[in-house]
């Protein structure tokens, strides 16, 4: 007579709720979610996130393990998305970087910052020095706007929405129970015991503060908007020594953009200040930015630990938290998701130890 499949509890159904409660399902275990808010996500930093896929990028800002954790789900992005059932943008035409010429001395030392990294971890796709000819090569769009800039090859972006609503009806689909406005936490659960679950995994992000006390809120602010006269084919970034901006274009002309990261829990709606620098700094890159219509304008706080790193952390020998994935979240999710099915499955901790992730007991 065959075994029982496993049984798993899933708190939280955020971005790693639910690629975990996803995962787990295909692998035979029956899931059962609990979520604090409704399907929409509208309480996850996942939902307001440009969802950029861009190791090199972020290293002027990161560790060299959350480098390797980009660069890991750069592959792994595509054989997850291909499983889906419902399509989900994803786009990986490498990033560009520019700057305006008052801006040059910030401009060096971030591409010293990216070239350290490249010394380091030699696996990346090479940065390249780029000038006016080759940006409007690479950007016809920008025309003449800008004489020097770096392209990150192979790196990229998806639509974050589009995956959470993915995600969404493949839970549905394989059956995982949804418990929605459901606020768990993990002592309600003693997994392993007769009646409960055999396993418990904590994805709540800030909802673990009480369990994890380490955690904080970093806000970030984003505008979502309509620029049906711009056309940019990649993620474009602007440095600048007070506001660096990101531009994601996403499909039908629509373009995420974002930069302010303050150290607060505050969820009230952005600034004027705030909004006018994010805006302007996106008319610098292209002036069609004058005529979008603005869709949204929101803030949300990503869940962060005292290093900014991401980490496991055992809660007994069937129960795992994940969290501290700050603005890395599309970026790292997939390494983090494989690190978990191998913990859980195999017992192997080895892709953990490959990507320097800590796993706390």
């Amino acid at each position: 007579m065959s075994a029982a499949p496993a049984s798993s509890v899933v708190l939280g159904a955020g971005l790693m709720g639910r690629l975990l409660a996803w995962q787990l399902a295909v692998a035979g275990h029956r899931v059962t979610v609990h979520e604090a808010g409704d399907a929409q996500a509208l309480g996850s930093p996942a939902r307001i996130a440009a969802a950029m896929l861009a190791p090199l990028a972020e290293s002027a800002i990161t560790e060299p393990s959350v480098v390797r954790m980009g660069h890991y789900a750069l592959q792994r992005w595509p054989e997850l998305l291909s499983k889906l059932s419902q399509p989900v943008f994803f786009q990986q035409s490498g990033t560009l970087v520019l700057w305006h010429r008052q801006d040059a001395a910030e401009a060096l030392r971030f591409a010293g910052l990216l070239q350290n990294t490249q010394a380091a971890l030699p696996e990346l796709p090479p940065m390249r020095r780029v000038d006016g000819k080759t940006i409007r090569e690479l950007e016809p769009a920008l025309e003449n706007r800008f004489s020097q800039g770096l392209y990150l090859p192979g790196e990229g972006q998806l639509d974050n929405r589009q995956l959470l609503q993915s995600l969404l009806n493949e839970m549905q689909t394989l059956g995982v129970q949804l418990c929605w406005n459901s606020a768990r936490a993990p002592e309600d659960f003693a997994p392993g015991h007769e009646g409960q679950p055999d396993w418990l995994f904590d994805c709540r992000g800030l909802g673990a503060q009480a369990q994890w006390t380490q955690l904080r809120g970093v806000r970030g602010e984003v505008a979502r908007i309509h620029a049906p006269d711009v056309q940019l084919s990649r993620p474009t970034r602007l440095i600048h020594p007070r506001y660096p901006i990101y531009i994601a274009p996403k499909q039908d002309q629509v373009f995420v953009i974002g930069a302010t990261e303050i150290e607060s829990e505050d969820l009230s709606p952005p600034s004027v200040r705030s909004t006018l620098e994010l805006l302007s700094a996106a008319y610098a890159v292209h002036p069609g930015f004058a005529e979008a219509r603005i869709l949204e304008v929101a803030t949300q706080c990503r869940p962060t630990l005292p290093d900014n790193l991401p980490a496991i952390r055992r809660l007994g020998p069937r129960a795992l938290q994940i969290n501290g994935l700050y603005r890395h979240g599309f970026m790292i999710s997939p390494a983090l998701l494989d690190v978990v099915l191998g913990l859980v499955q195999r017992a192997d901790s080895s892709l953990a130890v490959q990507l320097s992730l800590h796993i706390e007991d």
